[in-house]
């Protein structure tokens, strides 16, 4: 097979197996290319442009699979890499994540579990793009973002990140440091609510031996370590206001002076500051300086909250699974189908701090294999309005749209065959009694109060069916394990449960 681009590299050394695979792959439609070893699959990559990604073996003749591995991490760093091997041994598979593989299938797997990760790193779920400074992003919000930063990183401008916590002005701060012309100097950062102000102004502007109690040497403050580079200054709105007057001094002087000397030494710095506050409000309100306010507001630039910027939660999410995966040693643990539906249903208030700590959380509960909603305690958070849903309808109400559950299509879990209730509410409408919780039996009548609505339809359900729970998650189309949570949660919520 002759492929040009977006295709799929294949190297397995075994050709009995390897055939296997082409067939599979074959009959699912996908474009590929075979190998049977690490070296001609590095020749193909060189005279085929367009590889989306690579499923490789282990153990191969001559260059390794890790070996493998490491070559495509340095020649084609974007490239994503899944390694296969049937031997289960978690170092092995520790070293490969760690070593950047983006997956590791165990020997022997079915062929539909080869066509989904074809297709899962393929391109198909998302497109992710990875800057060379390692930002990962896929939605258009922020792909503007970055142009916009990528612009201003060509100057020497004062830049204003704003945004929420946990929406990763830092992390644009160091990209724009990276895309400017100091990026061969230092990128110092420092979170001006994280220290307390009695200390601030030494860590700064730095002191000068004698300057206070405990001063035995002189120490240069932040903006002398970063010069020739970029600093940046977290949180800036938490500044007292003698400390505002005295940054105020300096970005206008370029000039700064050490606690306890009177020579000023004369400052090269690109300062980048972040709040996650309206410094507009605080400037009325007495709180911060108007005239520190105009001159750090140079290039402001928004980052918008996580659950603006949906394209990006998926691709994030699988950025920190890779990432701790390895180190939590659950190599095989992955996302599953219910998981990655209610990512995107999430409000994230934390945004993706927030996202990040609920993988590692889901790492830590989940089965080994599958990682559930419950596993990542989702539940804990308020979803948004509107569930995706897999048998969603069309409301009949121009401002209420309808709401339904997704179908869990998880391993093990019976596909829909017409028998199982369609879980659809678009039937009910606003009434006068909102924020009222239905008990089990009662037609709840807030079309907003899903989790009430969920709760009421599955024990109405297990009512019908006289408790017997097998039977209850077949018509339900939810696991068992699913069920046994919902339940243990509901009781503690005080509900009567069968």
């Amino acid at each position: 097979m002759l492929v040009k681009s977006d295709y799929f590299l294949l190297i397995e050394d075994d050709a009995s197996l390897r055939e296997a695979f082409e067939v599979t792959l074959s009959l699912a439609g996908l474009s590929f290319l075979s190998a049977p070893t690490a070296e001609k699959g590095l020749d193909i990559l060189e005279k085929e442009p367009g590889c989306k990604a690579v499923l490789s073996d282990i153990r191969l003749p001559g260059l390794t699979g890790l070996q493998f591995l490491e070559t495509l991490q340095r020649r084609y760093p974007h490239l994503p890499v899944v390694l296969m091997t049937a031997y289960a041994d978690t170092t092995i598979a520790v070293e490969a994540l760690r070593g950047g593989a983006r997956d590791l299938m165990l020997k022997p797997f079915k062929p539909e579990q080869l066509v989904e990760v074809v297709k899962r790193y393929s391109g198909s779920r998302f497109a992710l793009s990875r800057t060379e400074t390692g930002l990962i992003y896929a939605d258009p919000k922020s792909r503007q973002l970055l142009e916009r930063a990528s612009r201003v990183a060509k100057t020497d401008a004062t830049v204003l990140l704003l945004g929420e916590s946990g929406t990763g002005k830092e992390v644009l701060a160091s990209f724009i440091h990276r895309q400017s012309l100091r990026a061969s100097g230092p990128f110092v950062a420092l979170n001006c609510a994280a220290i307390p102000s009695t200390l601030l102004e030494a860590t700064l502007f730095g002191y000068e031996r004698g300057a206070y109690t405990g001063a035995n040497r002189a120490q240069p403050g932040k903006f002398e370590i970063a010069a020739s580079g970029t600093i940046f200054l977290d949180e800036i709105g938490e500044l007292a206001l003698d400390l505002q007057a005295k940054l105020l001094r300096i970005l206008q002087e370029r000039k700064v002076e050490r606690v306890g000397s009177n020579e000023s030494k004369s400052l090269d710095v690109r300062v980048i500051a972040a709040t996650n506050q309206d410094l507009g409000k605080r400037t009325a309100a007495g709180m911060f300086r108007e005239d520190l306010y105009y001159r750090i507001n140079v290039f402001p630039i928004q980052i918008s909250p996580l659950r603006e910027r949906l394209g990006d939660i998926l691709p994030l999410a699988e950025h920190f699974l890779l990432k701790y995966r390895g180190q939590m040693g659950q190599p095989e643990a992955r996302l599953s189908p219910r998981s990655l539906s209610a990512l995107c249903e999430q409000s994230w208030p934390g945004n993706a701090r927030e996202l990040e700590n609920a993988i590692q959380r889901g790492l830590l509960l989940c089965n080994g294999r599958l990682i559930e909603p419950e596993d990542m305690s989702l539940d804990d958070h308020p979803p948004k309005q509107v569930f995706k849903a897999v048998d969603a309808g069309v409301s009949d109400h121009p401002n209420q749209p309808s709401v339904s559950f997704p179908v869990a299509d998880q391993e093990g879990s019976p596909s829909y065959d017409g028998n199982r209730e369609p879980l659809n509410f678009r039937q009910f409408r606003p009434t006068d009694n909102a924020g009222k919780t239905p008990s089990p039996g009662e037609t709840p009548s807030v079309p907003g109060d899903v989790r009430a609505l969920e709760r009421q339809h599955i024990l109405s359900v297990l009512s019908r069916v006289k408790g017997r729970r097998k039977l209850a998650v077949e018509i339900l189309g939810i696991s068992e394990r699913t069920l046994r949570y919902k339940l243990k949660q509901w009781r503690e919520e005080g509900f009567e449960v069968p």
